[in-house]
């Protein structure tokens, strides 16, 4: 596997850490300094952004949990991956996401683009 999708399971993880303090140190080590994260929902820049955003996320969707749903797809410096959000045990996601990221010469993310491939209804 390469590093950076290495650093890829490293960013999921990153989105389940609950405890912001111990996120923002993860969010350090795993994005660079000015990072983005942009989505049909957000654009935000720089780990406290970053962070913030997160703990949003985590309130939205309390109780559930970021998961692979398949390899990571890496060359050069971008990669891209299908993540799933849902409750313990569930059979199926509540959101299921793809992201492409790309990562700076020293392996940190410089930018994260996500698409949204399945969402919530309101209801």
């Amino acid at each position: 596997m390469s590093d950076l999708a290495n650093t890829i399971g490293r960013y999921i993880d990153m989105w389940n850490e609950a405890d912001p303090t111990r996120r923002v140190e993860k969010i350090r080590s795993i994005c660079a300094e000015n990072a983005t994260y942009t989505d049909p929902m957000a654009h935000v820049r720089g780990h406290e952004a970053i962070n913030a955003l997160i703990g949003s996320a985590q309130e939205q969707f309390t109780g559930m949990t970021f998961t692979l749903a398949g390899p990571v797809d890496v060359h050069h410096d971008i990669a891209r991956f299908t993540w799933h959000l849902a409750p313990a045990g569930a059979a199926e996601p509540v959101v299921v996401g793809f992201d492409m990221v790309t990562a700076d010469d020293e392996g940190r993310l410089s930018a994260v683009y996500g698409f949204l491939d399945k969402v919530p209804t309101a209801g």
